[in-house]
């Protein structure tokens, strides 16, 4: 038995991002984005649209840290008013703080409670979401979850609730344009790690195996055209568009043990994220190969029926991109990849994965990963 269950309303069009004003509909807003000049330039023009808002956030930097977090809380509890709705304009960190926002409605206390073990207990009052991703990566326009870290203690937290998922996802791919080489390599690899970790996780079925296989299926077609061509508009939507089928396949799974594996690799080494859960995503195939059932035939659909034929092919096509799948090719010492091993497989993403520490240590030998 299985269900699946997305309840986010997607709208997806070049050009979309001129309508934004009738999502908002009237409703007063705050704005969350990023301080660079090209968000200045879409937030003037949705101003001029849409009126003011009432808080503008553009304080967000990449893996949203506690300690921001909270000082961007206290700003929206000095409002007179709550807004009816927040526009999330940006990456997957400017939508992970409009979530954690919209459960703090206000109430910048209530962040440490909602990162405790059991933030069940606290009873949210959310504020919608309007989520306008600009990179195709995170899916988190499509899920309930929101990252957060702290420098401080070296740590990472997931706030997961169902009250947060977006109200409304614009995805425009011309807002995707203009970025660069390596964040879009990185967001693309992200997402990637997102479809096949949905495939090989203890929450999979059938419906989400159908939207990783579609998103797996773009990324590897697509990505290196588009990494030689990042003004191509065709390309820029067949990412954008494998992201949120990614998006929307672990919407229902989570992460596995890629992404565990990846966290303090981020925290410890400074490895972007993207590089960081990809770069064992050959390694982790070929540790997998014999589970069977509609897993391995979705893995195979991607990758051919031999697949330890197609962990070397993805191999290849990240060393393309200069992406090594050794520990070693980022700087990670032997006795580190042992520690961050036995982590990842005690943790909790590492526990939605099918297979096993002792096959991946196997595999992990074979292709000289460690």
């Amino acid at each position: 038995m299985w269900t699946y269950q997305n309840p986010v309303t997607i709208n997806f069009g070049s050009g979309l991002f001129s309508s934004l004003p009738e999502f908002i509909a009237g409703r007063s807003f705050a704005l969350v984005t990023y301080p660079e000049k090209p968000f200045d330039d879409l937030s003037n023009e949705l101003k001029e649209t849409a009126g003011e808002p009432l808080l503008t956030i553009n304080d967000v930097a990449p893996n949203p840290d506690v300690t921001v977090l909270e000082n961007q809380s206290a700003r929206f509890a000095q409002l007179p008013e709550k807004p009816e709705v927040i526009v999330a304009l940006g990456g997957g960190s400017v939508i992970d703080t409009a979530k954690v926002l919209s459960a703090a409605s206000g109430d910048p206390n209530i962040l440490p409670k909602l990162l405790q073990k059991e933030p069940s207990s606290v009873n949210l009052t959310t504020i919608p979401i309007i989520a306008v991703p600009t990179t195709a990566g995170t899916g988190s326009e499509v899920t309930c979850w929101a990252t957060v870290w702290s420098a401080d203690t070296n740590r990472k937290f997931s706030l997961s609730r169902k009250e947060l998922y977006p109200e409304i996802a614009l995805l425009d791919p011309n807002l995707m344009l203009k970025k660069p080489r390596d964040l879009t390599l990185a967001t693309a690899l992200d997402a990637l790690s997102h479809a096949l970790e949905s495939i090989w996780n203890i929450n999979a079925n059938p419906v989400s195996a159908r939207f990783a296989i579609a998103a797996a299926q773009a990324i590897m077609r697509d990505l290196p055209n588009l990494y030689s061509n990042l003004d191509d508009l065709e390309l820029r939507s067949s990412i954008a568009e494998a992201a949120l089928n990614a998006g929307l396949a672990f919407s229902n799974t989570k992460t596995a043990i890629a992404h565990n594996i990846s966290y303090p690799i981020t925290l410890g080494w400074g490895v972007k994220h993207g590089i960081a859960c990809s770069f064992t995503l050959p390694t982790i195939l070929q540790s997998i190969i014999g589970i069977g059932g509609f897993r391995e035939n979705s893995l195979k659909k991607i990758f051919g029926e031999d697949l330890y034929k197609g962990a070397d092919e993805l191999t290849s096509f990240l060393k393309n991109f200069g992406v090594g799948h050794r520990f070693a090719d980022h700087q990670i010492s032997p006795t580190s990849f042992i520690n961050i091993i036995d982590e990842a497989f005690e943790g909790e993403r590492g526990k939605n994965f099918i297979g096993s520490k002792i096959n991946f240590l196997e595999a992990a030998k074979l292709r000289g990963v460690a």
